[in-house]
Order: C-alpha cells, then structure tokens, then sequence
C-alpha cells in the first residue's frame, strides 16, 4: 500500500516538508556574499552541479533572503564546503538574522579574503568556490541561482594529490526537518562498460 499525495491539495509548508524529507541526503551549499557593507552566511540544501564545462554551481533561495539579495545585487558569491567539524556553527549561519547582522560574527567564524569575487571565503572551510553570477530561474517564491565558477581554493591537507578524499572532507547533508547527515560508509564500485556487460 502506498499513501497519494497530491501538491494541490496539500499545504506548500507540508508538500515541502515532504519533499526534503525523501530527496535526501543534500549537499549543502554554505553561501559567502557582501551587501558592500555586511558579509553574509547562509546554508542552503537546494545545491548541485549544473554544468561541469562550462564549471557551473546552482543553489536555491526559498524566499528573498540576504544571500539572494546581495548576490542579485553584486552578481558574485563563494559556496564554501560545510563540514561536518563545524556542524553547529553552520547551523547558527541558518538563524534569521537581520540584514545588517553578520553570520561570520554571529557565529564567530573568520573570513578570508577570496581571489577573484569581492565575497569573503570562510577561512576554516576546507574549500571555496568562487562564482560570478551566470543566471537566475524564478518558480514561485523560490529562485534557483546559477553560478560560474571562476577560482576554487582547496586546503592541501585534505587532497591526495590534486584530489580531495571523502575521508579528509566530511561533507555535512541535510535530511527532513532537524535532522543532518554525515557521509557514514563509503561504497566503491567500478562502472560497468556495455562491452564488459556479459563478462561481469
């Protein structure tokens, strides 16, 4: 047996409740921009890769927030990787503060100056992407920024080599309601080639 939910019978607080309970675990994009006046902070769980070449990020603002603002305003940003060390700090970032309040105060974070955007990176992040706004694509009260990424700063001690290991990096996601995650177990698997199909 399965229980129907119709989006147009249901309540939006509810349907989105709903949705961020089962699409899970999301990446979180913890976002840097600047009024020109006060650097802002915030999670935000609608986050993915839209495109690799070109390299664009995109995230969702569910409602005009500070972060939307400033980037529409500025048309730059940073995506600073949330890790799971600083679990508590991100989410004092998601408190509502006024636009003249500066999370990275708040939650006693330090900036760093970025290379290319006027945004500051979070300095305890292990990585920053710095974006130049490419688009946005409004739905409703909800706006999807897309963001061109323009330099990305990585600490060395999480890379083997050029590349960042899971291990090292601690990706913090959000699930429904309170609830986060961690990356727990990882699972490795080669992807099958058609050709090796019947061999396998």
């Amino acid at each position: 047996m399965r229980k129907d939910f119709d989006p147009a019978d249901v309540a939006p607080f509810a349907f989105y409740r709903l949705l961020t309970a089962t699409v899970v675990p999301r990446p979180i994009a913890w976002v840097s921009s600047t009024s020109g006046r006060v650097d802002n902070l915030a999670p935000h769980s609608f986050f993915t890769v839209a495109s690799a070449a070109p390299p664009v990020l995109q995230f969702t603002s569910v409602g005009r927030k500070d972060t939307l603002r400033n980037v529409e305003a500025t048309g730059q940003f940073v995506v600073n990787l949330a890790p799971e060390q600083l679990f508590e700090k991100i989410n004092d970032t998601g408190t509502d503060f006024p636009p003249d309040h500066s999370e990275f105060d708040a939650a006693g974070l330090t900036r760093e100056p970025s290379t290319k955007v006027k945004p500051p990176r979070v300095a305890q992040s292990p990585v920053a992407f710095e974006c130049e706004l490419h688009s946005t694509v409004g739905f409703g009260t909800s706006t999807v920024v897309f963001g061109r990424v323009v330099h990305v700063a990585v600490a060395e001690e999480v890379l083997d080599g050029d590349h960042p290991v899971i291990g090292r990096l601690r990706p913090l996601a959000r699930l429904g309601g309170d609830e986060w995650g961690t990356v727990g177990d990882v699972k490795e698997i080669p992807r099958i080639r058609f050709a090796d199909w019947n061999r396998k």
